[in-house]
């Protein structure tokens, strides 16, 4: 093939953002030229190259765009450990139905029973499956929102917050929220309600929300829109970063199980 024709085909797959088969282009011509491959095998293999590398780019702009602490998988989740957990209504969430209808997942539980890891886990699943997600604490989104009223962008701020099809809020009931804040998150969660589902972690059970939100009345308001089509999950396990430190010796069991419950 020819120098300027080759050219001419690298600046056509320029022209049509096909960057991939343009950097490619000739070691692909080669390869074709020396098995001998029909032209239909040829275009397959170099659009199949094409769409692979575009579909790894958009994964990637997903999962930099979720803002996860941190990457957490099913596989690397131990189940066994936590055998108030049903696999199967995990591996059912993680087929990500339950985004088509708008559900909203409420993962409860005490602190490192693995709520975070689940909710990141199905986080990154949505991004596989080219779904738009976002990862939030609650702390943040309410110091967000209340920055946002004072500036007198919340609006602007909530219709931004509104449109990822799954949005994560981690920690509801780690720190106390104010009046202003309830409301505030009020808004969102109605804004969102049947748009957009919602996962939320908390260690604090529902009954308690009252007091995390400083308003019984807001608490109600905010649970009767969550758990209209919801999935709640309640972990009653084990603590997997005690059960790492009893594992590497940092802590004895003995004195463990004699410290007083509450």
């Amino acid at each position: 093939m020819s120098t300027p024709q080759l050219e001419r085909l690298r600046e056509h797959c320029h022209q049509l953002r096909l960057y991939q088969i343009e950097n490619e282009l000739t070691a692909r011509l080669e390869q074709a030229a020396k098995k001998e491959v029909s032209y239909a095998d040829f275009l397959d293999e170099l659009l199949a190259t094409e769409v692979g590398a575009k579909t790894h780019k958009h994964h990637q702009m997903r999962m930099a765009m979720a803002r996860f602490p941190f990457q957490k998988t099913f596989e690397t989740f131990d189940f066994k450990f936590q055998p108030s957990i049903d696999p199967k209504l995990i591996r059912e969430l993680a087929t990500g139905r339950y985004m088509e209808s708008g559900d909203n997942v409420l993962f409860l539980g005490p602190p490192g029973v693995g709520k975070s890891h689940l909710a990141v886990a199905l986080g990154m699943k949505a991004c596989e499956q080219g779904i738009r997600t976002l990862f939030v604490t609650a702390t943040a989104l309410i110091t967000t929102l209340g920055k946002a009223l004072a500036e007198g962008r919340l609006e602007e701020r909530i219709k931004l917050l509104t449109q990822p099809q799954l949005l994560i809020i981690d920690e509801i009931g780690y720190l106390p929220i104010d009046r202003q804040g309830a409301n505030l998150f009020f808004q969102l969660v109605s804004r969102r309600y049947e748009r957009g589902s919602i996962i939320i972690t908390s260690d604090q059970s529902l009954g308690a929300w009252g007091e995390v939100f400083g308003d019984t009345v807001i608490a109600s308001a905010i649970l009767d829109r969550l758990l209209h089509h919801s999935i709640t999950i309640n972990i009653k396990g084990e603590s997997f970063r005690l059960k790492e430190k009893l594992k590497a010796g940092l802590l004895n069991k003995t004195k463990l199980e004699d410290q007083p419950t509450t």
